[in-house]
């Protein structure tokens, strides 16, 4: 029998024990209520959804055609709708489709201080609200598609069909929920690990089963695609590393997800000389991509620092901001000793912050990683803020360059013209593009790829669209031609907006509760009943 067989048994007993008192309460209307609400807490999903994690990165190492995808959502019905979406489109099936939740968005969109660069400078509770309001909104799917399956098992009961009704019953048997796992971003921890431990587990509670955190310094955090980022010594690092770690173990986690994202291929300060003991530590090793000047100890002035490294004295470049800058030309060792560093000591996943995406550069650096840590993998920003346009057709151009192909009828710097649009360069960058997760997974390690920021970028531009033609001349046909009609075209589910706030489990409620008394709104004069 299923849960909800078991469950209709189970309170049809516990009823009959409390006697004629409990008579009005119906049994079957209980398992339903418990269906709707499979998750009771946010720890109840971050353990189900770590399972599902840990299951799916085991598939992509045995076959790296099985990567997995998220989009970053800003807000619950954000990511309600997508994962509706893709249950739609998909055959129900949300095998390997997480969400991600962006800390550039949570400041941007998120903050009571009103729109914020990517500085970490928004409430650090808001990141775990958002958490919470995203799984909010997945449970509500659920709840709602549930209901609408009881409503099928009713109708064919009332039509005497008693196989439409087994039919019902068995989509409930094995529906599949939208709750699926999500990525949260913690910045750089709000802090020190003490803050960062403290953090995580709010975030944790809230749902998270995967935490990503990256190695700037926290209070001059800097979006990862920006300049002036400065990066913190491995030891500083890992023990945040070991605070989510200890987060999750605490809260009965155990197979929570750390995410440890390196942004030194960008970041060229550090605030800290590492400590380093001996020769080749990895205090030492940091140290060594400092750019220093050799100087005798007559050299020295007021308040210099200096490295003593095999007898010789070293005096890293200090900046009027008090900070050190590293060597040029050192990012992509940084990033593998990072990476490498991580993964050995309590990450999971590897995120590299790249200025462009580039198969050949990302794969280059993952094979060094590799050599020390076989099985690596990587989360990777496929980034709104790349442009994939110009940087693919630049690709195309420079692969044909080195090709011997002609490419005389192309300016290399003016790709972006929507004169190439119809080209033959644009075509093959245009298929790059198409194939680029694909073709990373297998040739690059990447696990996962995730976009930071779409939805942000998709809500400005259906606003405009709707915002020229409905104050323009189109009026309400721009509403009702560029919205409405695709909505009930395409099958969005929102079309049915009361329905989608909750209309009808409310009415279920109420019938549960008061039977024939029940004052319900999905009557015959509920416009809603206009979209069949």
């Amino acid at each position: 029998m299923s849960d909800y067989t078991n469950d209709i048994a189970a309170v049809t007993s516990l009823c009959e024990s409390n006697g004629s008192s409990w008579n009005a309460i119906n049994p079957e209307s209980v398992a339903r209520m418990r269906a709707q609400n499979k998750f009771k807490n946010g720890l109840d999903i971050a353990k189900y959804t770590a399972d599902i994690m840990r299951a799916d990165m085991e598939r992509y190492d045995n076959d790296t055609s099985q990567y997995t995808q998220s989009l970053g959502c800003w807000h619950g019905f954000i990511g309600q709708q997508k994962m509706i979406s893709i249950k739609k489109h998909f055959e129900g099936n949300t095998d390997r489709r997480y969400l991600y939740l962006s800390g550039w968005m949570v400041a941007a969109l998120r903050s009571e201080f009103g729109p914020l660069p990517d500085q970490s400078m928004h409430e650090k509770t808001s990141v775990a609200s958002l958490i919470g309001e995203l799984y909010t909104f997945l449970r509500q799917a659920d709840a709602r598609e549930l209901g609408g399956l009881f409503r099928e098992v009713d109708a064919a009961r009332e039509a005497g069909d008693a196989v439409a009704e087994k039919a019902a019953q068995n989509k409930i048997d094995n529906h599949r929920t939208h709750v699926v796992p999500i990525i949260a971003d913690i910045d750089a921890g709000f802090g020190n690990a003490e803050a960062t431990y403290l953090m995580a587990k709010q975030m944790i509670e809230a749902g998270a089963c995967c935490i990503q955190i990256e190695n700037q310094v926290s209070d001059e955090k800097q979006c990862g695609h920006q300049d002036g980022k400065v990066t913190v010594p491995h030891e500083d690092f890992l023990a945040k590393i070991r605070a989510v770690r200890y987060a999750f173990l605490e809260l009965g986690v155990d197979n929570g997800v750390i995410v440890a994202r390196t942004d030194s291929l960008g970041a060229g300060l550090t605030k800290q000389i590492a400590v380093t003991k001996e020769p080749g530590d990895l205090g030492d090793q940091y140290n060594s991509f400092l750019d220093c000047d050799e100087i005798d100890a007559a050299d020295l002035g007021n308040g210099d620092v200096v490295i003593n490294r095999g007898g010789k004295l070293l005096r890293p470049k200090r900046l009027p901001s008090n900070l050190f800058q590293f060597k040029q030309g050192t990012g992509e060792a940084r990033c593998i000793l990072d990476s490498v560093t991580s993964l050995q000591n309590g990450a999971d996943l590897i995120w590299i912050e790249t200025e462009k995406p580039h198969v050949r550069q990302i794969g280059a650096m993952m094979d060094e990683i590799k050599k020390q840590v076989p099985d690596a993998k990587l989360v990777y920003n496929n980034s709104p803020s790349f442009n994939w346009t110009l940087n693919f057709r630049q690709q195309i151009f420079d692969a044909w360059t080195e090709e011997g192909k002609d490419v005389s009828a192309y300016d290399r710097d003016n790709l972006m013209s929507a004169d190439y649009d119809d080209s033959e360069l644009s075509a093959a960058a245009d298929d790059k593009i198409r194939t680029f997760q694909a073709d990373a997974a297998r040739e690059a390690g990447i696990f996962h790829h995730l976009i930071t920021l779409p939805t942000y970028h998709t809500a400005a531009l259906s606003t405009d669209n709707l915002a020229k033609e409905y104050f323009g001349d189109q009026g309400m046909l721009g509403y009702v031609k560029g919205v409405q009609r695709k909505e009930i075209r395409q099958g969005i589910a929102c079309v049915k907006h009361q329905n989608m706030a909750g209309s009808d489990m409310g009415d279920d409620h109420k019938e549960y509760f008061a039977g024939e008394a029940a004052l319900k709104a999905s009557g015959k004069d509920n416009t809603m009943n206009q979209f069949g």
